[in-house]
């Protein structure tokens, strides 16, 4: 059974565009947040990145999950899962499995900005688990958290955020986003966070600048949701892609390259836009993590904690929390 609940109110996604892209634009340096990366193109160009080899969060994640789930499983007693940010449910189907075998698995909540992921996810869940009840929640988890209300959903809740989303979010957006987590849990519920770790630049920046040029796609593909959205006439081979390692900040920086001197006309919002031979936008942070930082944080906005897991090279990190 798959219900779905919309928590976005009417023209929510069209403003959030619209004003993300005045203040990127008008903006100096430019930025645009990467949310904005992901409509249907730009979802499948990164399904595409994940295969890379280059590529290597979602593959030694994934590993690292197929080592926990029966301990997470065992550990929680989670009888609903939630996962923020859920968009295929791939990897979810790991920690389902290990819950369903555990015995206590009832309730799945996927939460997506994506309506559409979230329809052909639920409806592929219900099939594979016969008797899950999903409960598919339309929500942007930077402003509209979307976690189901007190009763809403069996008890204990294991919320999980896989794939170092997190580290996209700035250390201020880091933590209101997890102060608003550890406000949606209860005694009893846990909170399964994916971080990336710091590691040796040439892995870092091969991650996010690929051989085959899919990343650099990826990034482009903002301009056409712009173009798409906003009648802008972004040129896309005007710009080039570019990854750097930021070691003062410990994060990637994705940037869109100006190759010449040009005008862009962005009529949704009124907008007259100017990039100077050189000139570099903004597109994505990817913050790297450390195991301290991430105890800290979690600290910070109220959590305990209480496992964390890597795989044998240290790539990675999985941890499991409590509210402290």
């Amino acid at each position: 059974m798959t219900s779905l609940d919309r928590r976005l109110p009417a023209g929510f996604l069209a403003e959030a565009l619209r004003a993300d892209a005045r203040a990127g634009l008008t903006a100096s340096p430019k930025s645009l947040p990467p949310k904005w990366f992901y409509d249907a193109q730009g979802s499948a160009l990164f399904d595409k990145i994940t295969e890379l080899p280059e590529y290597y969060p979602t593959r030694v994640e994934r590993e690292i999950l197929h080592a926990t789930a029966a301990q997470i499983a065992g550990q929680t007693g989670a009888r609903t899962l939630i996962e923020l940010g859920s968009g295929s449910s791939d990897k979810t189907r790991v920690l389902l499995d290990a819950l369903r075998a555990a015995g206590t698995l009832r309730c799945y909540v996927p939460v997506d900005v994506s309506e559409p992921a979230l329809v052909a996810a639920g409806d592929a869940l219900s099939a594979e688990y016969p008797g899950l009840d999903v409960r598919a929640v339309v929500s942007d988890f930077e402003e509209h958290l979307g976690l189901p209300a007190d009763g809403d959903a069996p008890a204990p809740r294991l919320v999980a955020f896989l794939g170092s989303t997190i580290g996209n979010l700035v250390p201020e957006q880091r933590a209101a986003f997890l102060a608003r987590v550890r406000s949606g849990l209860r005694p009893g519920d846990f909170f399964l966070l994916g971080t990336d770790l710091v590691k040796d630049t040439t892995t870092l920046v091969a991650a996010y600048d690929d051989a085959s040029g899919i990343t650099a796609e990826f990034n482009k593909n903002v301009l056409a949701v712009l173009n798409a959205e906003l009648g802008a006439d972004f040129d896309r081979d005007a710009f080039e892609h570019v990854a750097v390692w930021d070691a003062g900040a410990e994060w990637i920086e994705m940037r869109l390259r100006s190759l010449t001197a040009q005008t862009v006309q962005v009529p949704g919002i009124g907008l007259t836009v100017s990039f100077a031979a050189g000139e570099e936008m903004r597109t994505e942070v990817s913050a790297k993590f450390r195991r301290d930082g991430v105890t800290a944080e979690l600290a910070a906005a109220g959590f305990a904690m209480q496992s964390w897991w890597t795989d044998a090279a240290g790539q990675f990190g999985l941890s499991l929390s409590v509210p402290a």
